[in-house]
């Protein structure tokens, strides 16, 4: 209803649709485009992928309020025109999403779970369905949240900005297998002494990588990316201008200000403490990518793992 009333009916309706699925398929998966009817649209809404290789296609289906048996054979119709198009244009449908603002009803979700079956079977794609809970659940993510409020709630203030993560103890154990790691070694050799609150640093760092590798999140996979690009690149300058200088000693502590004054520039959508923050500069270290002495690459060779 809200793109009819956007849009003022139900043609407008339909492009309108069309076009929020366009951003919100953008939110998550990189270098989505749509295809102008010139005059066909070869069977494509939008489209992610290479149309000389293997791409994801969706297809958006205004049916409101309800999807019924009437509308399966414009489901089937719409998915044969994009498998005769990509035959006929060398490309190949690895994965087709049909898009509709609403439920289906009893019958036709069954008749959708056998079709959906058959189809992948015989033409060795995923089918998949973003219907009315799936798009109002990827609407409300924090990927699609500038697509709920641009399309849904252009009147309303922006949300409160999501609380950062908390910052987690560590339990001696945990602490004491961290002694045997290549950053701890990196700080004696530099040498610190008291080393607590860079373990629990690299610790709660750790947690924020294995929870976004988990989730695969691209957005936040990306946003971790150039955090790590933007921190690697502080201690490089720092190491660099140190060696000049013969000031070494100096290294950590420049380092620890420069991470300071960039974090409120780290990507948001990572939620980032500034303990989480120099826990990455840890990671880094611990990771063979920076040290704090001048012979820091011979260590990391030397280091044998725990």
């Amino acid at each position: 209803m809200a793109h009819q009333l956007r849009t003022g009916g139900m043609g407008g309706a339909r492009d309108d649709f069309e076009a929020m699925i366009s951003e919100l398929a953008a939110s998550t998966t990189p270098n989505v485009r749509m295809i102008s009817a010139n005059p066909g649209d070869w069977g494509i809404d939008a489209f992610a992928g290479d149309l000389g290789g293997a791409i994801t296609v969706w297809q958006s289906k205004y049916f409101h309020p309800a999807t019924t048996a009437a509308h399966q054979q414009s489901i089937r119709d719409s998915f044969a025109s994009a498998l005769k198009a990509a035959e006929a244009n060398g490309h190949k449908v690895e994965i087709w999403i049909l898009c509709i603002p609403s439920s289906m009803d009893g019958p036709t979700a069954k008749w959708w779970d056998g079709w959906k079956k058959r189809q992948e079977r015989d033409h060795g794609l995923v089918v998949r369905l973003w219907d009315e809970t799936e798009l109002r659940k990827a609407l409300h993510s924090p990927e699609g949240d500038h697509v709920r409020r641009a399309y849904y709630e252009p009147f309303t203030p922006a949300p409160v900005q999501e609380q950062t993560r908390a910052v987690v103890e560590v339990d001696d154990q945990r602490a004491a297998e961290f002694d045997s790691a290549l950053f701890v070694r990196q700080l004696i050799e530099a040498g610190h002494v008291e080393l607590d609150s860079a373990k629990q640093q690299f610790f709660n760092a750790d947690l924020v990588a294995r929870e976004i590798a988990h989730k695969a999140v691209l957005t936040e996979v990306a946003a971790l990316t150039s955090a790590d690009a933007t921190l690697h690149g502080l201690w490089e300058m720092n190491f660099n201008e140190c060696c000049a200088e013969d000031a070494l000693p100096a290294l950590h502590g420049r380092v620890w200000r420069e991470v300071r004054n960039e974090h409120p520039n780290l990507p948001k959508v990572l939620r980032l403490e500034l303990a989480h923050s120099w826990g990455l500069v840890h990671r880094l270290v611990d990771n063979r990518k920076a040290g704090w002495v001048k012979h820091w690459r011979q260590i990391a060779i030397d280091h044998a793992e725990p």
